[in-house]
């Protein structure tokens, strides 16, 4: 997976325009084809725009990876740098450490 260094959510009117591009597929279809689309305008790296497209999304991304950008970004929170334990939780650590 590329480098994503960044999530920005899109308004409620915006995620609703993206649904109705789609209205017509499929429902799984339409389902990946938004969270494409969601993905594509909400992922950002250095700054920039990571993929030109939700088909570009399509291309690089498994339904894991995708899901897990989604509920990141649904949570408000932001990607863990690459090579960062997931498992890792720096606020037990640090009671632990006693901070």
């Amino acid at each position: 997976m590329r480098g994503i260094d960044e999530l920005r959510p899109l308004t409620a009117g915006r995620l609703l325009t993206l649904w109705r591009e789609h209205r017509d597929a499929e429902p799984l279809e339409r389902a990946l084809l938004c969270n494409a689309a969601v993905l594509a305008e909400s992922c950002f790296c250095q700054g920039e725009p990571a993929f030109e497209s939700g088909e570009d999304v399509l291309a690089e991304l498994t339904g894991r990876q995708m899901e897990e950008l989604l509920r990141t970004l649904a949570g408000g929170a932001q990607p863990r740098p690459a090579g960062e334990n997931p498992a890792f939780d720096s606020e037990r650590f640090l009671r632990l450490k006693g901070e």
